[in-house]
């Protein structure tokens, strides 16, 4: 590879704006200035907004409020937590006036457990939203904690004051739990499944068998799980504080075979920002979940591609070979606008330019999300980014 390339602008297919009605976080016009920034030119927002993305109206409110930006193309998943949004979803996919609200919804959006927002859906909803999805050939994508896993591991860490007890409270075993019953819905319904944040060996294991059988299921993998593990709490507490939470090395590089063996088929950040005041509460176990992401991606995974690892941190994996500068292309545009139907070109996703005789460090100064701070703070990273006007 030379040193300088041009890439398509990549596609982050799992962010969180936080507009409306998170803004002091985030919003669409600060979070989409730090994709660019990163190399991303279109995202896929969440539906955990206030209020959330269950409606018609309330995608249209979304919609219109994207209008304001011109650089950064913004498609929106859907959400239901009760049959009524269902009943919405499913007159979006049908009602022809509705046809420029549709195109720019790139599928529905179901929690299997609480996370930020409260959003989970119960298991009738999923029932009938796996149903739905496969007669309208929608994407069913998943948050995939099982509830019952993680009340119980919670009852047991009721006096645990650490952060670390945070991975410990949604155990991986919640996660491969969930993931096997979605997987199962998929299977039942013919509908497409796409597994959301995946954090897990035995999850990875499951997507790979399912696959095999000929489930239409994908996944995606957040960067904070290929980066970070739970050693990582030490020294970055409740800002390393996510859902599903960090997991230890075994799993961390699980995850990297996965990628390798081409069963994730996604590299999404779930960028979540929250403020710098909700994390450094003095109780870490009650800080919010999330992380911000969008726009260091590219350069972490540039670094590992170009072969060589400059910040000193001895948990990091040797990853030297495991991904190309092809399999950024492949899991952050090819396989996302596949799977979400995006129908995006070189053309209209725009050009970013690589330099990777450019070695730099990830300092939150220089990054452009509202929330003011990242998890990679004093990362050595290559690659200088440029996008094309």
């Amino acid at each position: 590879m030379p040193p300088t390339f041009v890439l398509p602008g990549l596609i982050d297919c799992h962010v969180h704006l936080r507009e409306p009605g998170l803004t002091e976080k985030g919003d669409m016009m600060s979070e989409t200035r730090a994709a660019r920034g990163g190399g991303v030119t279109t995202v896929c927002d969440m539906p955990n907004t206030i209020p959330p993305t269950v409606t018609i109206e309330a995608l249209r409110d979304k919609v219109e409020r994207a209008e304001k930006i011109s650089d950064c193309d913004i498609r929106f998943f859907f959400g239901a937590t009760e049959e009524r949004h269902l009943q919405e979803f499913e007159r979006l996919f049908t009602d022809p006036s509705l046809a420029e609200l549709r195109r720019r919804c790139c599928g529905l959006k179901l929690y299997l457990d609480h996370s930020t927002g409260d959003q989970k859906a119960s298991d009738g909803v999923l029932k009938k939203a796996f149903a739905l999805c496969a007669a309208l050939d929608q994407v069913a994508v998943c948050h995939c904690e099982d509830s019952a896993t993680n009340e119980d591991a919670k009852k047991r860490l009721a006096e645990a004051k650490s952060i670390d007890a945070y991975s410990l409270m949604r155990p991986p075993q919640s996660e491969e739990k969930s993931v096997a019953y979605a997987i199962e819905l998929a299977r039942k319904t013919g509908a497409k499944l796409h597994i959301a944040h995946l954090s897990t060996k035995g999850g990875a294991e499951r997507v790979k068998q399912a696959k095999a059988s000929g489930v239409r299921v994908t996944c995606e993998v957040a960067p904070h799980h290929l980066f970070l593990t739970t050693d990582d709490y030490a020294s970055l507490g409740a800002r390393a504080k996510m859902n599903p939470p960090l997991r230890t090395v075994e799993h961390r590089d699980a995850l990297w075979a996965a990628i390798a063996d081409g069963t994730i088929d996604c590299i999404a950040t779930d960028h979540a920002p929250h403020t710098l005041t909700e994390k450094n509460i003095d109780d870490p176990l009650q800080a919010p979940s999330g992380v911000p992401g969008v726009e260091t991606m590219l350069p972490l995974l540039l670094t590992v591609a170009s072969g060589g690892w400059p910040n000193p941190r001895s948990s990091l994996p040797t990853v030297h070979g495991s991904l190309s500068h092809s399999d950024i292309t492949r899991l952050c545009f090819e396989n996302p606008n596949r799977i979400f139907a995006l129908e995006k070109t070189s053309a209209n996703a725009g050009k970013v330019t690589v330099n990777l005789d450019v070695p730099w460090t990830i300092r939150a100064k220089n990054l452009h999300s509202k929330c003011g701070w990242t998890p990679y703070e004093g990362w050595d990273v290559i690659g200088k980014i440029t996008l094309a006007p």
